[in-house]
């Protein structure tokens, strides 16, 4: 079905926090979960909605709202899921617990490997904020406060998001509502990639994804082997496109992660440093790729974004 919106006949709130997210997989807070996520008492959801058609491939959203704020227009955060840009879904969306602290929230699916390399991703990524933003009356959506929030591939897009704004080449206006702008004002960036030629040079001990090997996620990304294509690489790291107008980060690493090495969240925060951005950089000590369900790290991530898009802030 496309666009049916739904209320949950629930009347207790399931425990929702942060997931499990895994680089390769699409597992998270909802793993192994068929169907639809649960969802709080009072939270409309509005499944698999349609924002651009591109090769015969529709692109959808899932939106989830607060119905006792419906007559408000309300910040929103956008979820980008991860899976080393070949799997994940939008159906497993951790942030859903922000509709109870006054959010809409969206989550989307975009092209995966398997359909189109890059910049294909961020295209889409771009295309679902300008539709979010055409259709913000009928969704109480405050157009001027959105936020986006990402895991592993899904927290490199994100990234690209608020970093690559204002980058005509990293946008695709025939998708649609060309007339909208694709900029965010806050980033919540769990654990993604950055500068892939560097990936392997700072992995730690004992793992085992080579990430210049000719089947790596990121070559699937980029069309090839990416020591063999550094302008491409260089195209799809967020640092490229650092200015001092980006908006304000969060960005979340595990010290012991083996698949996405910490050094990237590092030369990420590192280059926002040097520009000007506000940035918060939390090194998560003895963690791997993914924080389970860590309640500390949800209510890290709810006040950054109380923060940045609830007034006065979000001016980006």
């Amino acid at each position: 079905m496309n666009g049916q919106r739904l209320v949950p006949p629930m009347k207790t709130l399931c425990s929702i926090a942060i997931a499990m997210l895994t680089y390769g997989s699409a597992s998270n807070l909802y793993a192994q979960a068929r169907g639809r996520p649960k969802l709080p008492p009072g939270v409309t959801a509005t499944y698999d909605v349609t924002y651009a058609k591109v090769d015969g491939i529709e692109l959808q959203l899932d939106i989830y709202e607060p119905q006792d704020q419906a007559d408000h227009r309300l910040p929103l955060v956008v979820w980008v899921h991860g899976g080393a840009w070949r799997a994940g879904d939008k159906r497993n969306c951790p942030a859903i617990f922000l509709t109870g602290q006054g959010y809409v929230v969206a989550s989307i699916n975009y092209r995966l490997t398997s359909q189109a390399i890059f910049p294909a991703q961020i295209y889409d990524c771009k295309a679902a904020i300008r539709w979010l933003r055409a259709h913000a009356d009928e969704y109480s959506i405050h157009p001027e406060r959105v936020g986006v929030w990402g895991a592993s591939a899904g927290g490199h897009l994100v990234a690209l998001l608020g970093t690559s704004g204002d980058v005509a080449d990293l946008s695709d206006p025939e998708l649609g509502h060309a007339d909208q702008s694709s900029r965010v004002q806050a980033v919540c960036d769990f654990f993604g990639p950055t500068d892939f030629l560097q990936m392997d040079a700072h992995a730690p001990a004992g793992a085992k994804l080579v990430h210049d090997a000719p089947n790596s996620p990121e070559a699937a990304l980029i069309g090839g082997p990416i020591q063999d294509h550094p302008d491409q690489v260089a195209r799809a790291n967020p640092i490229t496109y650092v200015t001092e107008d980006d908006p304000p980060f969060l960005i979340m690493h595990g010290d012991q992660d083996p698949l996405v090495p910490m050094h990237q969240s590092q030369l990420l925060a590192e280059a926002l440093v040097r520009a000007g951005v506000d940035v918060q950089f939390r090194r998560m000590r003895g963690l791997g790729h993914g924080f389970g369900n860590n309640r500390s790290v949800a209510a890290t991530v709810q006040a950054f974004f109380d923060r940045v898009l609830k007034s006065p802030p979000a001016a980006n």
